[in-house]
């Protein structure tokens, strides 16, 4: 009963990423071949809401909801985030999914995606029993 907000957040946060479209194929598709502007602006428009909640996280030095302060740490940048990022990119192209998106879609009924789901599982299984061996 504790983690209903989780639940009732998930639920608004998939909805709208069905009523948006964010989550369709066809749309992923038109953004990677530069057909549409739709979902960069939808990434542009999150990015943004995420860069002004950080600033006003700061500016305000606001708390989390148990009253415990919100700190941000410095990432240090490596060349494995490259690699990461574009395996990651291509398992996008592809799929036409992203860690998020696997959700909504499954919940939506399209149970094809377990697939993507499973696949994504045993990647990030791989990853972590080879992690000391990749270049970070």
């Amino acid at each position: 009963m504790q983690n209903i907000k989780y639940l009732i957040v998930g639920v608004v946060f998939g909805t709208v990423f069905v009523k948006a479209e964010i989550l369709s194929w066809f749309r992923i598709q038109e953004m990677f071949q530069m057909q549409s502007f739709f979902m960069y602006g939808a990434m542009t428009t999150a990015v943004s809401v995420g860069i002004l909640s950080v600033w006003l996280i700061k500016r305000f030095k606001l708390k989390t909801i148990n009253g415990e302060p919100i700190t941000f740490e410095n990432k240090k940048f490596s060349k494995g985030q490259i690699y990461g990022g574009l395996v990651f990119g291509i398992g996008w192209a592809i799929t036409g999914s992203c860690p998020t998106s696997l959700f909504v879609q499954i919940g939506s009924g399209f149970l094809a995606i377990t697939l993507t789901f499973l696949s994504a599982l045993a990647g990030t299984w791989v990853y972590g029993r080879f992690k000391e061996k990749l270049p970070h």
